[in-house]
């Protein structure tokens, strides 16, 4: 695939869009982009009434998830991240959701990276505190004296000069009307059902002397919401993860999208484009981006046990050969029986899908030779047939059951939008409103709205 589908501007793989916290502002994350430069391209966004954008009006949480994904649509390509500090945790929960659920035009969301977030729940926070930090904008933006305090109460260790100053920055020239908004409404809003469960590779950074938000807190807090969250405590810090611990966090941030975030392959550019566009409805978006999001590494099997889904990798490996970063589509297809779902039919002479599986895999598991040369030859022999193993199948129902295993696993790579795009199959961009079809179908015809690729060569190559 085409390098620029894969590849930030700047020369990193993966770019994190970082949405501030309150009284901060895009440039807090300065620091950590500095640090992961060439790594992760990073990418801070001021939020309405903060930073470059203090004098806007409408800091409502609707307005701000609006202005993020208005951004990110301009400029979020190939694979990307959202992530958020504090009041930007809830507000990046909320633009994740979004995304996963089709409703905005957007598509390339690996994951999320988080410091001390505001969860979707109402954000705990002692009202005696809460009612102290209102008094400091009654008569305007924030005092100096009131700046210092502010970040006395949110470090663990003095800031250095230079991290001080730009805090104090951001602090003062903060939107009153902004900061009072996040205090008596934003922080109190209840977007768990809005959210609900975000199935994405996630970390979470929090400091081990935060009050409220804290490393102590965050499990409890976001683990129901993120299933997948890497949670990591930082010793001495407090709430100013950016500015107390930008090493710790960059390194952090560096080694989750090696293990987590780089894997499977990038849609296509234009592919991208079309599954973004009007015509693709927004239950469909939303499919395709689940379907896009990089595989659980330390996936646990659900109906297979760990040998079971070693053996299912393995016949995966010679049924569907992949290029570069592989779809998990093994483990994948165990997701698929732990849900109940599949084709709509079974042969009579096996059981239930989950059962097949089970004594399928450990029917030829006694047969499977550890050296891979020669466990196409031996797969072969199965599907034909011919091999003489024991166990719950005999030869025939363990080729019958083979054909079951192998349509599965071929239709769960084909289901990934970036495989799509590479046997140029775009069937699914034929709804929005009004519904949008074909004009003319013929061989070797490609319609203006269709990705270049289709009526010709795909373009097909590794994807980081």
């Amino acid at each position: 695939m085409p390098s620029e589908n894969v590849t930030a501007p700047g020369g990193a793989p993966v770019t994190l869009f970082m949405l501030h916290a309150l009284g901060a502002s895009a440039g807090s994350f300065d620091r950590i982009a500095g640090r992961l430069d060439g790594r992760v391209r990073v990418e801070g966004i001021d939020l309405p009434g903060f930073g470059s954008l203090a004098s806007a009006s409408d800091f409502s949480l609707d307005a701000t998830v609006d202005h993020v994904v208005t951004h990110l649509s301009r400029h979020a390509r190939g694979r990307w991240l959202i992530g958020g500090h504090s009041m930007g945790g809830k507000i990046a929960a909320l633009v994740a959701s979004r995304i996963l659920r089709g409703d905005a035009p957007l598509v390339g969301l690996a994951g999320t990276v988080l410091m001390a977030p505001s969860p979707p729940r109402p954000e705990p926070m002692d009202e005696e505190r809460r009612e102290r930090m209102l008094s400091w904008v009654n008569d305007g933006p924030l005092s100096a004296d009131d700046a210092e305090t502010f970040i006395d109460q949110n470090t663990a260790e003095s800031l250095d000069a230079e991290a001080h100053r730009s805090a104090v920055a951001d602090l003062r020239r903060t939107s009153p009307a902004a900061w009072r908004a996040w205090l008596e409404t934003g922080s109190r809003v209840d977007a768990t059902a809005a959210v609900g469960t975000l199935d994405l590779p996630v970390l979470v950074l929090a400091g081990a002397d935060d009050a409220d938000l804290g490393a102590s807190s965050q499990p409890g807090l976001l683990a129901s919401v993120y299933p997948r969250a890497r949670f990591v405590s930082l010793d001495d810090t407090g709430h100013m993860i950016p500015f107390e611990r930008d090493a710790e966090a960059a390194e952090a941030i560096a080694r989750f999208v090696d293990d987590e975030v780089l894997s499977g392959p990038v849609v296509p550019a234009d592919w991208a484009a079309l599954i973004a566009g009007d015509r693709v409805d927004a239950r469909v978006r939303g499919i395709l981006n689940l379907r896009a999001l990089p595989d659980d590494r330390g996936y646990a099997p659900a109906v297979l046990d760990v040998a079971q889904l070693t053996l299912l990798r393995e016949i995966a490996d010679l049924v569907v050969p992949q290029d570069g970063h592989p779809i998990d589509i093994a483990a994948r297809v165990d997701a698929q029986l732990a849900r109940g779902e599949g084709d709509g039919w079974r042969n009579a002479d096996l059981p239930t899908d989950p059962e097949a599986y089970r004594a399928g895999l450990d029917t030829l598991a006694t047969v499977w030779p550890t050296d891979p040369a020669e466990r196409a030859e031996v797969l072969r022999g199965a599907i034909e047939g011919t091999t003489q193993a024991t166990g719950p199948f005999d030869a025939a129902r363990l080729a019958t059951w083979l054909e079951d295993v192998r349509n599965d696993l071929v239709r769960q790579w084909l289901a990934h939008p970036a495989s799509m795009a590479r046997v140029g199959y775009d069937g699914f961009a034929t709804g929005g409103s009004p519904m949008r079809g074909y004009v003319e179908l013929r061989l070797g015809r490609r319609e203006e709205w269709e990705p270049a690729g289709v009526g010709g060569s795909i373009a097909t190559g590794d994807a980081a």
